[in-house]
């Protein structure tokens, strides 16, 4: 079994934190999430100003224009696509909730041509594997999505995309600590 390397940048303990971080996470976590403090927040709260200025953009996507289901498919396969256990895990359980099965998270590893898709999550899907690969949409791809989305959508998917895979960069690179309970990816290969 092989070793997961320790964290480079470890999350601020509690007795670490002083009032601001406290209140910096507290405004992360919202009313609806009191109490729960993820790695990702007491990580990136050691840059005060950087996570204060990015919790919002983050959290404006998501509570965006493309719909949930939707927008776990894309962050999924996005963690899939950067190997970051730490997003996978997190956003599984956000995509359960969302009412995606097992079989569809293991199908998001699989990839768009996983038999099961529609045509549209074949794109969503696809659409984060051509960002990931070379940083642009096929025009098939696009014509597929704007089929569906409206163009305040569409604006937001690249942007959307863009922005986890700024957070797997992140949590690859300082090797994000696993929450306790945390989901481990799938048994399966993609067709990458």
């Amino acid at each position: 079994m092989t070793q997961t390397p320790p964290p480079r940048i470890l999350p601020l303990g509690e007795h670490e934190r002083d009032a601001f971080a406290n209140s910096l996470i507290a405004e992360a976590a919202g009313p609806d999430r009191v109490g729960i403090t993820p790695n990702i927040w007491t990580t990136l709260v050691r840059h005060p100003g950087l996570f204060r200025r990015w919790i919002p953009f983050g959290g404006k996507l998501l509570a965006g224009k493309i719909p949930l289901r939707d927008r776990e498919i894309m962050i999924l396969r996005t963690a899939w696509r950067c190997r970051v256990a730490y997003e996978w895990s997190q956003h599984s359980k956000v995509a359960r909730a969302a009412g995606l099965t097992d079989a569809e998270l293991s199908r998001i590893a699989e990839g768009p041509n996983s038999p099961g898709w529609t045509p549209f999550e074949a794109a969503l899907l696809r659409c984060v594997d051509e960002l990931h690969d070379e940083s642009s949409v096929t025009d098939e791809t696009w014509a597929t999505l704007a089929d569906v989305y409206d163009e305040k959508q569409l604006i937001e998917l690249p942007m959307l995309i863009g922005q986890y895979h700024l957070v797997a960069f992140t949590m690859n690179a300082l090797r994000f600590e696993l929450e306790p309970d945390a989901e481990h990816f799938p048994s399966v290969t993609d067709e990458q």
